[in-house]
C-alpha cells in the first residue's frame, strides 16, 4: 500500500531541538515546529583538499545514523559563485531561532595555497534549505591592523538569546602566536559581522585552539574544540554564560589514537542522547561518539554507514517536509536502494548501472534470495514493492519516486562468496589449526589512508566459507612498545610441543617485522618486545623489512620465515620461534618481477614459491611463482609462471599478495588472495591500494606440478567438508 511521502517520512517524527541553540532559542525553535517535529537529519560536509572536494555537499539520513549524499555527492552550490578563494571548507548549518530560516558558515578556503594562506570566511542563508544568499568577509580588508593576521578557520554560529543576535566564532592565527578562538555578531541580513573580533576562550595552556563547537545543554555551553602543539586532540571547555567564563576540563574526548579534528555534536530526534563525530583526517574515516552527559561516550561506528567520505562537517534535524524537499530536489533515485538495511547484503560490492536502471546487490553467504527483503526502511523517496522478494528467478522490479521523477530499476541479489571476509582487508595468511580443528584467516586490517592501520584480527571458519570476527589480536599502541603504526601483512605458525600449542605471530609494525607468541590462535598474543628484523640483509641496498611468511618444511620439521619488499630474503627460524638461525640467511630474490609478499608451500616433493609483482595500488598487481629443491635454495622461474591476474570482463583488479591452504589429508588447494574492493576500487585511483578485499578461489597443478593460472570469481568455493 502506498503511502504519501510526508507519512514515510513522518513515521520516524519526534521532536528534538538542534544542538548548537541556546536554551531558548530551542524553545523558539520547537515551538515554531511544533506541526512538524524533526524526523530526520541533514549533513553538510566537504570531502578532501583538492579544489573540486572544497565544496558543500550535503547527504540525508532518517535515523542519524544511515547517510546517503545528495547530488551523486557532488556540490550543491558553486565554491567559486560564493566565496573568495575559490574554495570552501568545515561546512556549519544552524536553524534559525525562529525554526524556518537557516544559517551556513564555512572556511573560505583552498587549501593547494598553504595552510595559512586564508583570510575569511563565507556566510550563506536560506529559507528553504535549497536557494542560498552568500556573501564573503575578508578579514584584512573588513578590519584595521590585521597585516599578520596568517588564517581563518572553521566558523560556526549559534544563537545568542540575551543579545537576540547570531554569534560566529571561529579560530585566527597572527604571526606566530598560537590559533585562537573568536567571536563575533552577525548583521540582520547575516551577510557582515558587526564590531570587532574577540576573544571567546583563553586557553590555560596557551595552546593553539581550533575548530569550535557549541552545544547548550541544562543551562550551560559545552565548547568542544581541538588542541594543537600542547597534546593534539579534543578538549571540552564549559561556561555558564556564551561569550565567557570557559573552564577547560582535564580528559581528551576523543576514542581514538588515530588525529583527529573537526569535532560536531547534533542532538538524537526522540532521545536525550547526543552524536560527538569527528574527523579522522589521516585515517580516511569519520568516528560517531553517543552520549548522554557530554562526558563520556561511547562509539558507535558500528551502527553508521554513509556511500561517501566526508570530511570536516556537520549535522542538523530536519522535519519531514525539509527531508522530502530535499529528496525530490537532489536526491539520486537509485540512492534510495541502496540504503537497503538488510545485514546479509554486502554493502561494499553493489553495483549500479543507473542508465540502464539496474542495482545488483551481492550478498553473503547463506543468504535465501528466494525470500529476501532488502529492509529500505522509511525510505526519503517512496520505493515499492516492500517486504520479502524472490530474487532467485532474476531481477525483480522496483519504483523509485513519484509524480515525473518516478523511476523503475530492475534489482538484482546474488549470493557470493567472495569477497571472503565482508569488509577491507588485505595481505592474507591462512592457517589450519590441528589444535583447533578449523581454519583461520590473518589479514592486514584495511581501509585507513596510507596503510595507516595499528591494529590486527583473525577470523575462523569450519568450512573456508563461513568466517567468524574473533576480534582484535594485536593492537600495536597498547601491545607494542617499538612501534605503533602501519599494521600490516601477518603471517602465523602453529608449533605442537610436549607442554602443548604454541603460536608464533609475524608482523609488521613501523616498516619492520616482529613477532608475538600465544597458546591460542586467537591469543591474547604477547609482543617479544624487539623487532625481529630490522635491517636489510648484507648485500641488499634498498627496500623494506616487511611482509612476513612463516613456513614449516614437511620433510624436516624446520621451520623458516621469508620477507622482503624489492628484494626476497630467507632463513631458518630457532626452535624459540622468535630469533633467526646465525648465518642461514639467504637473499632468494627470483626474478625482477619480485616486488613483495613471498609466499611458500611444499607439494609433491616440490618446494613452491610465490609473489607479487608490481603495486598493490595498481590494478596489474598480480601473483606469480617458481620452484625449488630447498627451502632456501635458488628458484627456478617458469617461463608461464603466472598464478593470478586482473579480470576487467568481471571488473575484478589488483589480485596479489596471498597464502596457500591444503586441505588437510587431501591433494586439494585453495589459493587466498586480495583484490581492489568491488566495484568501487577501480576508480579509486592510489587509493584502491588501502580500500582491499580478501578472496578465495581453487588452486589446480597440471600433472607435471606447474600451476595452472587462477581465475578469479565473485562466486568463490563452495564450503569445504573436512574428513
Amino acid at each position: 500500500m502506498k503511502r504519501p511521502l510526508a507519512l514515510l517520512l513522518s513515521a520516524l517524527a519526534l521532536a528534538a531541538p538542534a544542538a548548537a541553540q541556546s536554551p531558548k532559542a530551542a524553545k523558539v525553535a520547537k515551538t515554531a515546529t511544533q506541526a512538524a517535529p524533526y524526523s530526520a537529519y541533514l549533513f553538510a560536509y566537504f570531502t578532501g583538499n583538492d579544489k573540486k572536494e572544497e565544496a558543500i555537499r550535503f547527504a540525508l539520513s532518517p535515523d542519524g545514523y544511515h547517510y546517503t549524499a545528495l547530488n551523486g555527492d557532488r556540490p550543491i552550490i558553486s565554491s567559486a559563485a560564493i566565496s573568495e578563494t575559490g574554495g570552501v571548507r568545515d561546512p556549519h548549518i544552524l536553524r534559525g531561532a525562529d525554526g524556518k530560516t537557516f544559517y551556513m558558515v564555512a572556511t573560505d578556503m583552498v587549501s593547494a595555497k598553504g595552510w595559512s594562506s586564508n583570510r575569511g570566511m563565507v556566510l550563506l542563508k536560506s529559507t528553504d534549505l535549497i536557494n542560498w544568499t552568500h556573501s564573503a568577509i575578508n578579514f584584512q580588508k573588513r578590519y584595521a591592523k590585521q597585516d599578520d593576521l596568517k588564517r581563518v578557520w572553521a566558523p560556526q554560529t549559534i544563537y545568542d538569546p540575551q543579545a537576540k543576535k547570531y554569534m560566529v566564532y571561529f579560530s585566527l592565527q597572527y604571526g606566530s602566536e598560537p590559533d585562537k578562538i573568536y567571536y563575533a555578531y552577525a548583521n540582520k541580513d547575516f551577510t557582515d559581522l558587526e564590531g570587532e573580533p574577540k576573544q571567546l576562550f583563553f586557553s590555560p595552556t596557551n595552546g593553539s585552539c581550533i575548530d569550535g563547537d557549541i552545544v547548550a545543554k541544562d543551562g550551560k555551553y559545552y565548547l568542544f574544540f581541538k588542541t594543537e602543539g600542547n597534546g593534539n586532540g579534543i578538549k571540552v571547555a564549559v561556561s555558564d554564560k556564551l561569550t565567557s567564563g570557559y573552564v577547560l576540563g582535564d580528559k581528551y574526548v576523543q576514542q581514538t589514537t588515530s588525529p583527529v579534528e573537526g569535532a560536531g555534536t547534533f542532538k538524537l530526534n526522540n532521545s536525550p542522547d547526543y552524536i560527538l563525530m569527528y574527523d579522522m583526517y589521516t585515517s580516511g574515516k569519520y568516528q560517531f561518539t553517543r552520549t548522554r552527559d557530554l562526558q563520556n561516550f561511547t562509539v558507535v561506528d558500528q551502527d553508521v554507514s554513509m556511500n561517501f567520505h566526508p570530511r570536516h562537517g556537520t549535522v542538523m534535524p530536519i522535519t519531514a517536509a525539509e527531508a522530502t524537499r530535499l529528496a525530490q530536489r537532489w536526491l539520486t533515485p537509485s540512492d534510495v536502494l541502496l540504503t537497503a538495511q538488510n545485514p546479509a547484503i554486502r554493502k561494499l560490492n553493489t553495483v549500479v548501472d543507473s542508465a540502464a536502471g539496474k542495482v545488483a546487490f551481492l550478498a553473503l553467504p547463506g543468504t535465501n534470495v528466494a525470500a529476501l527483503d532488502l529492509q529500505i526502511k522509511n525510505p526519503l523517496l517512496p520505493v515499492s514493492p516492500s517486504g520479502p522478494q524472490n530474487f532467485a528467478k532474476g531481477p525483480v522490479t522496483y519504483t523509485v519516486g513519484q509524480g515525473a521523477a518516478k523511476r523503475t530499476y530492475q534489482v538484482s541479489v546474488t549470493e557470493t562468496h567472495n569477497p571472503a571476509l565482508n569488509g577491507y582487508y588485505a595481505d592474507p595468511d591462512i592457517l589450519y589449526s590441528q589444535k583447533m580443528g578449523k581454519f583461520y584467516l590473518y589479514p592486514t586490517s584495511d581501509g585507513f589512508n596510507g596503510w595507516s592501520g595499528t591494529y590486527f584480527k583473525t577470523f575462523s571458519s569450519p568450512d573456508l566459507v563461513h568466517w567468524k570476527d574473533e576480534g582484535v589480536i594485536l593492537d600495536l599502541p597498547k601491545d607494542v612498545s617499538w612501534s605503533k603504526k602501519n599494521a600490516w601483512a601477518p603471517t602465523i605458525i602453529e608449533q605442537k610441543t610436549a607442554t602443548g600449542y604454541k603460536y608464533a605471530y609475524y608482523f609488521c609494525a613501523g616498516a619492520k617485522i616482529g613477532v608475538a607468541l600465544a597458546d591460542s590462535p586467537t591469543g591474547p598474543f604477547k609482543d617479544s618486545g624487539q623487532p625481529l628484523l630490522d635491517k636489510l640483509p648484507e648485500g641488499v641496498k634498498g627496500g623494506q623489512q616487511i611482509d612476513p611468511a612463516a613456513f614449516r618444511d614437511p620433510k624436516t620439521g624446520k621451520l623458516y620465515l621469508y620477507w622482503g619488499n624489492g628484494y626476497m630474503a630467507g632463513a631458518e627460524l630457532n626452535d624459540d620461534l622468535t630469533s633467526l638461525k646465525p648465518g642461514t640467511t639467504q637473499v632468494m630474490t627470483p626474478d625482477n618481477t619480485f616486488r613483495e609478499g613471498a609466499y611458500a608451500f611444499y607439494r609433491n616433493g616440490k618446494y613452491y614459491f610465490m609473489w607479487s609483482e608490481d603495486d598493490t595500488r595498481s590494478p596489474n598487481y598480480q601473483v606469480r611463482y617458481g620452484t625449488s629443491d630447498t627451502p632456501l635454495g635458488k628458484i627456478t622461474v617458469p617461463a608461464n609462471n603466472s598464478v593470478i591476474v586482473k579480470d576487467p570482463t568481471q571488473g575484478i583488479y589488483g589480485t596479489g599478495h596471498n597464502s596457500v591452504i591444503q586441505i588437510p589429508g587431501r591433494d586439494e588447494w585453495y589459493l587466498v588472495y586480495h583484490r581492489f574492493t568491488y566495484p568501487q576500487g577501480i576508480k579509486m585511483g592510489g587509493d584502491a591500494g588501502f580500500h582491499r578485499e580478501v578472496c578465495i578461489d581453487k588452486l589446480e597443478f597440471n600433472a607435471d606440478g606447474s600451476i595452472k593460472p587462477v581465475k578469479p570469481t565473485h562466486a568463490g568455493i563452495q564450503p569445504v567438508q573436512l574428513k
